[in-house]
């Protein structure tokens, strides 16, 4: 049985697909039932004919049908979408990434002492001083929906894995893997956020009280785009930039996440 987490890179993506098939028992027929594709064109996905990857759509459908984990074909498909030159420098650090996480459990199993660590380093052939500064492009962001600036309003996240969207901006490096991109709706943090602004949100950033939030409620399962300040140990004041707007008093457990604006992202 295929493993969700290896992801298969040695493996293409039709290879994956009929793998699992024919794991699973069930014919191009059965699949394409239940899917609402055409079997010629699956079967042209799973011999690697089809010049782009499947649409995103088709994907969800088949994670399901064929009991991958969520967004991993997704991710598969992303990747074989990229450029082969930015495609190969991605896969080259995804190698480097896990090859110094497997040196790091050694390290941490085998409790190595400082003196031993720099052997092994050694035997790795690892010169942790070697990168040197390079011209970058910036962090691709995802831009993962919109957020109400104006009163909160169902969220829905497109289903998206971390890291995955419809559309990106271009940022410059976060060093934080989940930060994500939202348009603004609504005029109730203007002037300093209009309509059609899009905001960037770090959930690795430290949020204190007087910081420009995208908050996620639990129950009802909606977002908005707010100042918060913090009232005492239970009530959390969402306040709006335009002063038209009254502020909100909220008990803190209805939220489920609150991530600090870092960045307006705007084209001069």
């Amino acid at each position: 049985m295929l493993k969700n987490a290896d992801i298969l890179t040695v493996m293409s993506l039709g290879q994956i697909l009929r793998t699992r098939r024919i794991e699973l028992h069930l014919t191009l027929d059965e699949v394409a039932d239940i899917v609402d594709f055409s079997k010629p064109y699956l079967s042209t996905i799973e011999t690697g004919k089809v010049k782009n990857p499947p649409s995103d759509t088709l994907l969800k459908k088949l994670e399901k049908v064929l009991k991958f984990d969520r967004g991993v074909l997704l991710h598969i498909a992303h990747i074989e979408r990229m450029p082969t030159d930015v495609r190969s420098d991605y896969e080259a650090k995804d190698a480097q990434n896990r090859r110094f996480k497997q040196i790091i459990k050694n390290i941490v199993s085998r409790k190595v002492s400082t003196k031993e660590i720099d052997k092994i380093l050694g035997a790795e052939d690892i010169n942790i001083d070697s990168d040197q500064p390079s011209l970058k492009a910036g962090q691709l962001v995802p831009v993962i929906n919109k957020v109400s600036a104006g009163y909160p309003t169902d969220f829905n996240d497109l289903d998206y894995p971390v890291g995955f969207a419809d559309d990106y901006v271009r940022c410059p490096d976060m060093h934080d893997p989940n930060v994500f991109a939202v348009r603004v709706i609504g005029d109730s943090m203007e002037p300093k956020f209009l309509q059609g602004d899009i905001v960037i949100f770090s959930p690795a950033a430290q949020v204190n009280s007087g910081d420009d939030c995208f908050v996620r409620f639990a129950q009802p399962h909606e977002s908005t785009f707010k100042r918060v300040f913090f009232e005492d140990d239970k009530h959390i004041r969402l306040q709006p930039r335009n002063d038209n707007y009254a502020p909100t008093i909220v008990e803190g457990d209805r939220i489920n996440g609150m991530y600090r604006a870092v960045i307006k992202y705007q084209k001069l």
